[in-house]
Order: structure tokens, then C-alpha cells, then sequence
């Protein structure tokens, strides 16, 4: 594995544009009547693997996993909680557990976990604990929700051979956990930026890092 640590990070913004002042007009416009969580992780199929990662606003990050050659749907949600079955509101109150994570259905034929591994660090800060940007509390940290010891061992090398590198003035703080749950978020979350790609938090916050993943990572898109 090369570690070439170009952080496409972090975009200066003000807090007006931070994942966390998700307002009542979003919610209003974005959701439909369905407001119910469905509780279910995604079960894959013979043919693909599940990866769940949490690395701040799912705002933001879904919208990156979406666009890599491999990956067959991505779920934006809930994870390493106490609390079955929590609304967004909950977990902004800092105390269910949960963070925001993605749960990734992907062919490992296609793209591997090392290369999902890749995209999670070189797309957020791991050296800052409960916070991405203006982004702050619990919710926003950086884990890794390992599903089997192979991936465990894969992210905890991984992790050391960032630490290593130096590319970061500071250690990493990503958490490696065993999976133990994912609730899947509200409707008005999924496919965030895809559906609301005028918005100002889009607009100032997630295509500037968009535009940046896409050059470094142009080999592994999907094809228009």
C-alpha cells in the first residue's frame, strides 16, 4: 500500500455553514411524509462487502463515497450508539453515542477496502477529536466500524503508517471499534447534496472538496 497523505480536508467556512446548524427548513423542504428510522444495516449480497465509517457531517461524506467506481449504495446514518433506533435530534443532544456514519455496500471485485481506507483518511482531519471543521461534539468523530478482523487489521496498519508518515503535525485520534449497530437517518439525509446541490452549505462546503476528491481520486470515479 503507498501512503500518499494529500489531505483534501478541511474548507475554511464560517459557522453559518457548519453540518451542525442543519435548520427546520431544510428539514421542512427536504423530507417526505416517511420520518420513521429503519433500523436495518444493509445485509449484502454474495458479491458485495459492507464498510461503515464515520468522518464527520454525512452531508459531506456521503457525497464522496457515492461517486467511486465499485460502490453500490451508500446510506447515511447513525453508529456506535446506546440508544436503539435514535432521531438526529437525539444524537445532537451528544448523548446517545451515535455518530454520523456511512454504511457502504461495495464489490470488492471492483474497488477494495484498502482503497475505501484511502478515501476516509485523505478526505477529513483524523487528528481532531470530536470535531471536522466547524463541525463540533461526539457525533463528528473519526472510526472506523470494522466488520471482521480483516478489516480491522487493515485499518489499524493503515493508521500506523499515517502516524508514521508525518503527514500530520499532530497524532491520529481515529478510533478503530468493532461494528455493533447503524441506523439509517432520516429521509431528508440521504442523498443530501444530490438533492439539494443549490444550497449554501453545498455550494461553500461540499463541492469545493468534491471538486478536490475528483482530481485526486479521478481513476476510481464511476463513469458518466
Amino acid at each position: 500500500m503507498k501512503y500518499l497523505f494529500l489531505i483534501l480536508g478541511m474548507i475554511p467556512a464560517t459557522a453559518l455553514f457548519s453540518c451542525g446548524a442543519k435548520s427546520n427548513s431544510q428539514k421542512t423542504n427536504n423530507m417526505s411524509n416517511d420520518t420513521t428510522i429503519n433500523p436495518a444495516a444493509i445485509t449484502p449480497d454474495a458479491h458485495t462487502a459492507v464498510a461503515t465509517f464515520a468522518n464527520g457531517c454525512f452531508w459531506c461524506t456521503e457525497a464522496i463515497f457515492q461517486q467511486l467506481e465499485g460502490v453500490k449504495k451508500v446510506s447515511s446514518g447513525y453508529s456506535g450508539g446506546h440508544v436503539a433506533n435514535p432521531t438526529y435530534e437525539q444524537v445532537c443532544e451528544k448523548n446517545t453515542g451515535h455518530a454520523e456514519a456511512l454504511q457502504i455496500v461495495y464489490d470488492p471485485a471492483v474497488i477494495s477496502f484498502d482503497e475505501l481506507l484511502e478515501v476516509f483518511w485523505k478526505t477529513h482531519d483524523p487528528t481532531t477529536l470530536n470535531r471536522q471543521g466547524n463541525d463540533v461534539g461526539p457525533q463528528y468523530r473519526s472510526v472506523i466500524f470494522y466488520h471482521d478482523n480483516t478489516q480491522k487489521e487493515k485499518a489499524e496498519a493503515y493508521k500506523i503508517e499515517l502516524d508514521k508518515s508525518g503527514a500530520w503535525p499532530n497524532p491520529v485520534v481515529t478510533a478503530i471499534e468493532p461494528f455493533k449497530n447503524f441506523y439509517v437517518a432520516e429521509n431528508y439525509h440521504q442523498n443530501y447534496f444530490m438533492l439539494n446541490g443549490k444550497a449554501p452549505y453545498c455550494q461553500y462546503v461540499i463541492r469545493p472538496k468534491l471538486e478536490k476528491f475528483e482530481k485526486i481520486f479521478k481513476d476510481k470515479l464511476k463513469k458518466q
